[in-house]
């Protein structure tokens, strides 16, 4: 249990929050856990367990200003993501306060903080970790396509408006062109120009290239957020931090997922990946949704997390300011790669 510093009654500000939960998490050594910032949260590592902790922010979509969101939040990152490591995610966690002003993790008194409470896996075992290391197996690779089929086999087809299920394509290739003004953006303002550009025009003239993928009945509620660095090869394979925001952002062609594991692995300087991920899939689920699309959603994703790199930029103090440049630069060159095969007008 550990003292509030500010007065009893008195709301402890976000960094004592994090002091707080960091001394209570103490290993056996005496030292306390671990905490890594992210865009989003903080994450508190201790060495079985690993907790997170929404920050109170709001940004587009994203709304974590009170303490009751951030609950609705957490809640619901643990259900989605029981689908793919029911075992990893288990449960929620409470910084509370006693009358006497004392912070307990899960003890007496009011809720200050909920928390997602996981069981915490060796960062060894992650596939980004695994490509940096050489360690990664074409074995593993079909294991890490066989695990995912059999999830997206499972789902049940989803029906969202048509407009809808575009309109999540054009939000996102706007919400890039209205940064391509800002400072860190000026670089590489006119090769996302030129990428939005094309997606923005394959949506408006090719528009069947993914409404048969949803008319089909191919269209899924998934993981949405496939990188390697989410994918824990186990045994068993685990998949963890989906998307757990924004449901029409979930609702995907699954192979929508596997185009953006590949290209995330392409971006780590794997390319090999690629067609051994598809093909399995493509077996597995008895389905094949052509190069065309599958460099639309290539092409996509790579011009989004270009995008989402840069954007860390906005920020008045980045974290690891000289990472953001090299990674959209990564990602500008998958996306440009991809956007070779849509600047090739479709055969009739």
């Amino acid at each position: 249990m550990t003292p509030a510093r500010g007065e009893t009654g008195s709301e402890p500000s976000a960094a004592e929050k994090v002091a707080a939960v960091a001394e209570m998490l103490r290993d056996s050594t005496g030292a306390p856990a671990e905490v890594r910032e992210t865009s989003m949260a903080w994450v508190f590592l201790t060495p079985a367990l690993a907790y997170k902790m929404k920050k109170p922010i709001r940004r587009n979509s994203i709304d974590f200003t009170s303490l009751d969101l951030r609950h609705d939040a957490c809640a619901g990152e643990v259900r989605l993501n029981r689908r793919l490591a029911a075992d990893v995610y288990l449960g929620l966690s409470r910084l509370a306060r006693d009358r006497d002003g004392t912070l307990a993790l899960d003890g007496p008194g009011a809720t200050l903080e909920w928390l997602v409470r996981m069981r915490r896996l060796s960062d060894a075992g992650f596939l980004d970790r695994r490509l940096e290391a050489g360690t990664i197996t074409e074995a593993g690779i079909d294991a890490v396509a066989e695990r995912l089929a059999r999830f997206h086999r499972t789902r049940r087809a989803e029906h969202p408006p048509a407009e809808s299920y575009l309109g999540r394509y054009r939000e996102n290739i706007g919400e890039t062109r209205d940064l391509l003004g800002e400072p860190p953006f000026a670089q590489a303002a006119p090769r996302l120009a030129r990428l939005t550009a094309l997606l923005a025009r394959v949506l408006d003239e090719e528009p069947a290239l993914l409404l048969s993928r949803l008319h089909a009945g191919r269209v899924v509620e998934g993981h949405g957020d496939l990188r390697p660095e989410h994918v824990w090869l186990g045994p068993p394979i685990r998949v963890i931090d989906c998307l757990e925001l924004a449901r029409l952002f979930r609702l995907l062609d699954p192979f929508e997922e596997y185009a953006t594991l590949a290209m995330e692995c392409a971006a780590l300087g794997a390319d090999r990946v690629s067609p051994r991920l598809r093909a399995v899939a493509c077996r597995r689920l008895d389905d094949d949704p052509g190069d065309r699309l599958w460099a639309f959603y290539t092409a996509y994703r790579a011009t989004f997390r270009a995008r989402q790199a840069l954007a860390h930029l906005l920020d008045p103090a980045p974290r690891t300011p000289g990472k953001w440049p090299p990674q959209a630069e990564r990602y500008l060159a998958e996306a440009e790669r991809a956007a070779a095969i849509l600047e090739t007008p479709e055969a009739p």
